[in-house]
């Protein structure tokens, strides 16, 4: 019986978890990458250089966004 709202995930197939595991990594890639952009924005800022911290920061954002797509479709899995 199904009480909290997620799919079992011992009842994927092998494909199925394929899938929900490369979104996994898919959304950790990109959070690692806007992590390091953030980073870097930051040092560009501490340097004075506030056109590539600008620059950096797109490109965290950009990041940011396709990390939460990949995570909204691995929870589009496990919902009911």
């Amino acid at each position: 019986m199904e009480t909290s709202g997620l799919k079992d995930p011992s009842v994927n197939s092998p494909t199925e978890n394929h899938r929900g595991i490369d979104c996994h990594k898919k959304a950790a890639t990109h959070f690692e990458a806007a992590a390091k952009c953030h980073r870097d924005a930051a040092e560009h800022h501490e340097k004075g250089n506030h056109k590539s911290a600008a620059k950096s920061t797109v490109e965290a954002h950009g990041h940011a966004c396709l990390a939460i797509e990949a995570q909204k479709e691995d929870v589009k899995r496990h919902a009911v």
